[in-house]
Formats: C-alpha cells, sequence, structure tokens
C-alpha cells in the first residue's frame, strides 16, 4: 500500500479529530497526538509493505512459475501474505 506523506497526515488528522470528537481522548497535547497517529499510520504502511514484499517473494519463488493476477497466484499471495502476519504476530 502506498500512501504520500499527505494522505498519511490527513488520516492522522481524521484519526485524532474523530478520537477527540468522540470523547474518547482528551489530548493534553494536540500536536504530539497528531505526530503519534502519524508515526502509527507510517509504521503500519511500512510494515504492510514489508510484508506484501515477502509474499510476493515467496509466490515468485515458486518452481512452477505462477503467473501474477490467476487465482492460484491471489490464493498462494494471501497464503504468504497471512504466514507473514502471524510471523510477525500481526494477526
Amino acid at each position: 500500500m502506498i500512501l504520500s506523506d499527505e494522505r498519511q497526515l490527513h488520516f492522522a488528522r481524521l484519526l485524532t479529530d474523530k478520537l477527540w470528537n468522540d470523547d474518547l481522548v482528551d489530548f493534553s497535547d494536540d500536536d504530539e497526538a497528531l505526530r503519534a497517529a502519524r508515526r502509527a499510520i507510517t509504521e503500519f504502511v511500512k510494515d504492510d509493505n514489508e510484508i506484501d514484499t515477502k509474499a510476493r517473494e515467496k509466490v515468485a519463488s515458486l518452481k512452477r512459475g505462477v503467473i501474477e493476477g490467476s487465482p492460484e497466484w491471489d490464493i498462494l499471495y494471501k497464503k504468504y501474505y497471512e504466514e507473514e502476519l502471524n510471523r510477525r504476530g500481526k494477526s
């Protein structure tokens, strides 16, 4: 998943605004809350990209040459993606 810096900031603002508007959190420092939300989103995107890359590499390493976009590729990609999530304890 590729998210521009602007999009990540937008999501961070939406998240912090929603938490505050729903009275779930009372931030002592709004700027710090926004930075924390942005760091969390950035880390999520980074992890997702790494997991995606690992899953794609595993499918590509198969000897039978599975074609990307085929039903078999989709099934294997999902399987390897889930395995990588579980390996990292993020399922």
